[in-house]
């Protein structure tokens, strides 16, 4: 039985819900071989919470003049994760756990991984984090709310 308006009230509104969620738009690969991109690569340790075991690797992490940056933490032989922001958009995938999160706009405060390469590159991060240089090429940022902490250094 159709009710007095007919089954169009229900489409319209089942086509406006579906046209909300729209995903993030998928961020192009990084070609670390293109001109303008800023290689560099070190060790980090970091700690995923206050009072949590600390986990040291390898960091790399790549800007270009164009707003784009990538950030690999390696705990040889196989990367943990990977994060990639632009000028519109953000990606960190969680290879062991095979999760993957994404978004437009600026990247949250969540993940700490995401600031990474824009602190190094000169930004100032979101509160609660904080990056302070620490002598040459070494480094840290916290999430002061968490706990967790990334501390660095990377060859210039």
């Amino acid at each position: 039985m159709i009710c007095a308006f007919g089954r169009w009230p229900g489409i319209l509104c089942l086509t406006l819900a579906l046209s909300g969620c729209r995903t993030a738009p998928r961020l192009p690969a990084v070609n670390l071989a293109e001109p303008g991109w800023k290689v560099r690569s070190g060790q980090s340790v970091w700690t995923s919470r206050e009072g949590a075991t600390e986990l040291a690797g390898e960091l790399l992490v790549a800007t270009h003049p164009d707003g784009r940056s990538l950030a690999q933490f390696t705990k040889t032989p196989l990367p943990l994760l990977v994060t990639q922001t632009s000028t519109n958009g953000w990606r960190i995938e969680f290879i062991a756990e095979r999760r993957v999160f994404a978004g437009r706009g600026e990247p949250p405060v969540r993940w700490l991984w995401l600031h990474v390469a824009p602190c190094l590159a000169g930004s100032k991060p979101p509160e609660p984090l904080r990056f302070e240089t620490l002598s040459e090429g070494a480094w840290r940022l916290e999430n002061r709310a968490t706990g967790e902490t990334l501390a660095g250094y990377l060859a210039p």
